[in-house]
């Protein structure tokens, strides 16, 4: 299946100002009392397009602040709720390097209500604090304040991700062109009276019978030595031998029906040598061919040699078959009664019961 990758991308609209509020004669500023009206407004400026400004309490905002100053960030804007962000600092008056008091956000400010003001606590800055340090020279306070506005993010358009296509394997290619090009043989086998060379290694990676065989402690040939195979007629061998070295079968072995027997040899052959895959595929073409006249045979066959994927699809052809009485008529299913009576009584009782339902 393919599958691709898409990638889009999110990026934060932002708007930052920076104002410096000076204050200078900061001393003179004192004694101004504690309501709400008793500050000073710097001037108005615009961040993001709304409009902000710095409220400095020289005597704190409320009685429980008096030791300290009040400094605050206010949304000035009406009806506006805004995302942003600000950062009030004192600079210090010999470096002029600024270090932050009070952070906020990013967060809601709502003009409506409370949250237009920025911090929540009336608390800045100890008075004693400031008065005894170098951010206070000259009768000289400066107070810097950050604000960012945060807009609707900026996403841009979906578009593929960057990909190389990866080749299909071409490993088996290599492999079968070892088997074409005849060089490097070091082992031959017997069948049938016919000669069949090979490569040892090859058939040890294949199969685990012929590694034992080939490598193990009982090994039967060493280099350039002949290994011969009973029971196996040459035309099965050399088809074995092509699913070996390319993984596949020969194309004449996949096309129609007359090459049945020859499916129902490999597998016999795949069984003995422990060639999973080779069984596997072998039981999918006798499936794909599966009739009244061979669904018996198979299914002694599928039983013989433990397919059970096979032996379940011969069971259930047999149970949807509307021609019972030819399956029971075929020689394989009466040699079948004689050498295995329980796929027999198996395949009656699934009949009866898909004709129950």
């Amino acid at each position: 299946m393919e599958t691709s990758k898409m990638v889009s991308t999110c990026t934060p609209e932002v708007a930052q100002v920076t104002h410096v509020f000076d204050i200078l004669g900061y001393s003179k500023h004192r004694g101004m009392g504690n309501d709400a009206s008793s500050h000073i407004l710097s001037r108005v400026f615009t961040v993001g397009g709304h409009d902000w400004a710095i409220l400095f309490y020289p005597d704190g905002y409320s009685k429980e602040c008096q030791d300290h100053i009040s400094v605050y960030l206010e949304l000035l804007s009406k009806g506006t709720k805004v995302r942003a962000s600000c950062d009030l600092r004192l600079v210090d008056q010999c470096t002029r390097l600024s270090s932050s008091v009070h952070k906020t956000g990013p967060r809601i400010f709502s003009s409506e209500d409370t949250s237009a003001f920025a911090p929540s606590t009336g608390k800045f800055k100890r008075r004693s604090e400031i008065e005894n340090s170098t951010y206070l020279r000259d009768d000289r306070l400066t107070i810097l304040c950050v604000v960012a506005v945060f807009e609707k993010p900026h996403v841009t358009g979906t578009k593929s991700f960057p990909r190389i296509d990866m080749p299909p394997s071409d490993m088996t290619e290599h492999v079968g062109r070892l088997l074409e090009e005849k060089e490097g043989f070091d082992v031959s086998f017997s069948v049938g009276g016919e000669t069949v060379e090979a490569h040892r290694f090859v058939f040890a990676m294949r199969s685990p019978v012929f590694k034992a065989e080939l490598y193990g402690p009982m090994r039967e040939a060493r280099k350039g030595g002949r290994i011969t195979i009973e029971d196996m007629q040459p035309a099965v061998f050399r088809a074995l031998l092509h699913f070996i070295y390319t993984d596949s079968l020969p194309r004449k072995h996949l096309e129609g029906d007359d090459n049945t027997e020859m499916i129902r040899l490999l597998l016999v052959a795949a069984d003995r040598y422990a060639m999973e895959r080779l069984k596997l595929v072998c039981q999918s073409i006798l499936c794909e061919h599966l009739k009244v006249d061979n669904v018996a045979t198979t299914l002694a066959l599928a039983d013989q040699h433990s397919c059970g994927k096979l032996k379940d699809a011969c069971l259930e052809f047999i149970e949807m078959s509307d021609a019972m009485d030819a399956v029971v008529a075929t020689q394989g299913f009466k040699d079948l009664i004689v050498t295995c009576p329980s796929l027999v009584v198996d395949a009656l009782e699934k009949r009866r019961q898909f004709r129950k339902a």
